[in-house]
């Protein structure tokens, strides 16, 4: 069987498994949730140790270390992946949901309701907990869900897929409402890329490579999620304790995900105080700064490019400058940034304000760091990505984002 005619065939038993699902109560969805979490906990030990083959693999292959990270399985990891099937399960359900009604002049009574997509596929690189919480998602939004990792967590996403199939079996659900596509070549990407007719919506998750190609290379409608470089700006109103904080949890605290900071903006009128508090912080933390010639004046900090200004480094470096102003940090972030999450630590309320109705992101954060843009820190459970797009949705993808809608039109013999 050709690479093309595989996917084909899983996608198409995923479209048959999607019936069965859309219809599906939210207690035998919230049933399967349970059993699911119930079955990675229980599968633990074959789970890590395929992921310790995908890290010995990636690690002899020189992968870099930030991407070992997102690879990498433990204990408490698995146990967050059970831990968000279960907070998904206790959500309400989208299903059913009345967006608006209302009854029409002649009589006819008008519901916009949700629906499930149908079959969503995922495209996504490393980070084996993607593989959990797509299923959850897109099974508690009443889509089937198609999995293509990549290969350098092959071992550990047939392991956690094996534990959930499993699961869904036990539950009465169709085991196909969850898939890994088959193929570890660009064949089968294609393929499903191709889909059309098959696959309702496809999500790329992953670097900008990963993402352009999808973009531009599919027929699938794609919900894009996009990469992360995000700024803070600490304007000259600021808590200077609270911004060096805010700097460094966003930056630090977990480098290789999209809503780690990757900016650092300065107001001048701060600059000459904060500025060597800030780089010392970072660079005791372990940080490489990209700096402007202000910044660059400081021990250790390299000279910045443009490059860097627009740089996702995902690693403990960031790039930083000085600004004249508010109206100068717009500025900047309107030219180097990817949309994801802009914040800014002040406490002018005018100047809090024009940043955020003149910054142009999916989130925009004030006085509190940029890690917070996130499915589960918003209560939305674990989440599908972080759109940075403008249509269907945008930000943090939960449950509703899952979801499209239709026209419950109901009438009394109505004719036009």
């Amino acid at each position: 069987m050709s690479p093309e005619d595989a996917v084909r065939a899983v996608a198409a038993r995923a479209r048959e498994a999607s019936h069965e699902l859309a219809t599906a109560t939210r207690a035998t969805k919230d049933a399967a949730l349970h059993a699911m979490a119930d079955a990675l906990l229980a599968a633990g030990p074959d789970v890590l140790a395929a992921n310790a083959e995908d890290v010995a693999r990636a690690e002899a292959d020189g992968t870099p270390a930030n991407i070992v990270d997102r690879l990498r399985l433990d204990d408490a990891r698995l146990a967050a992946m059970a831990q968000g099937l279960r907070d998904v399960a206790g959500l309400p359900d989208p299903v059913g949901e009345v967006v608006r009604g209302s009854t029409l002049a002649k009589g006819l009574e008008l519901r916009q309701v949700r629906v499930p997509f149908g079959v969503v596929a995922m495209i996504y690189e490393a980070r084996p907990n993607v593989t959990a919480d797509a299923a959850g998602i897109c099974l508690k939004a009443g889509n089937a869900v198609l999995l293509r990792g990549s290969s350098s967590a092959r071992s550990s996403n047939a392991a956690l897929v094996a534990a959930m199939r499993g699961a869904l079996a036990a539950t009465g659900l169709p085991e196909d409402v969850v898939q890994l596509v088959p193929g570890e070549t660009r064949e089968s990407v294609t393929a499903l890329m191709r889909a059309r007719g098959l696959v309702d919506v496809l999500i790329p998750r992953g670097g900008a490579g990963l993402i352009a190609s999808v973009v531009e290379g599919s027929t699938v409608p794609v919900i894009e999620t996009g990469v992360g470089n995000c700024h803070v700006y600490v304007d000259a109103s600021a808590d200077l304790d609270q911004a060096l904080a805010i700097v460094l949890n966003a930056k630090t605290q977990r480098t290789s995900v999209c809503n780690a900071a990757e900016s650092l903006l300065v107001h001048r009128d701060v600059a000459r105080e904060f500025v060597p508090r800030v780089v010392t912080a970072l660079q005791d933390a372990g940080v490489l700064v990209h700096g402007d010639e202000e910044f660059a004046s400081r021990d250790g900090v390299v000279p910045a490019t443009d490059e860097d200004h627009a740089a996702e480094f995902l690693a403990l470096e960031i790039s930083a400058a000085v600004v004249d102003d508010v109206e100068a940090a717009i500025a900047h972030v309107r030219r180097f940034s990817s949309g994801h999450t802009e914040a800014i630590v002040a406490r002018d309320q005018a100047t809090i304000r024009r940043f955020v109705a003149a910054v142009d992101a999916a989130a925009v954060v004030v006085n509190a760091s940029t890690r917070f843009t996130d499915g589960g820190e918003f209560g939305f459970g674990a989440e599908i990505g972080i759109s940075t797009q403008k249509l269907h949705a945008r930000g943090p993808m939960g449950l509703p984002e899952m979801t499209s809608t239709k026209y419950v039109v109901v009438g009394d013999g109505h004719v036009r």
